[in-house]
């Protein structure tokens, strides 16, 4: 007998993470990003003025995808693009004011997600772990 979407891992996985986007639509409404701009916004947030490639290999974006994103951000006034002074072929992405001053209005969102979710921080952690592993393991090819 074929198996049906509600069967299938794959399926628990993708419908998990559109409900973990639909859970962050209304509180990153509220400051103005979409669910990628604020990954990239937390990338910076964590270590500023990073290469478009380093953005785009920890939120597994490609620079097709990514430069329109940043360029979004630009326009909005949070980020702002320049050439490496080192190797011109490099752009960075730097935070503004406005981009860092954002920083404090996010500072809510992670804890509201977990309250969403309504299961103890160590599941998450432990959730989180395991994802990352299964993801890990399908990159490599390996059995799971």
């Amino acid at each position: 007998m074929a198996m049906t979407p509600p069967d299938m891992i794959c399926f628990a996985l993708y419908s998990a993470a559109h409900a973990v986007q639909q859970a962050y639509k209304p509180l990153l409404d509220e400051i103005g990003l979409t669910y990628p701009q604020y990954l990239v916004m937390t990338v910076l947030w964590a270590e500023d003025g990073q290469t478009v490639g380093a953005i785009g290999r920890q939120v597994l974006l490609e620079s097709s995808t990514l430069t329109p994103l940043l360029k979004r951000l630009e326009t909005q006034g949070l980020v702002e693009r320049s050439r490496d002074i080192k190797d011109e072929r490099q752009v960075r992405i730097s935070l503004t004011d406005a981009g860092r001053a954002l920083a404090i209005r996010a500072a809510h969102v992670p804890a509201c997600f977990f309250d969403l979710a309504g299961l103890p921080l160590e599941d998450l952690v432990a959730l989180r772990d395991r994802v990352i592993a299964l993801r890990d393991r399908l990159r490599q090819g390996a059995p799971a």
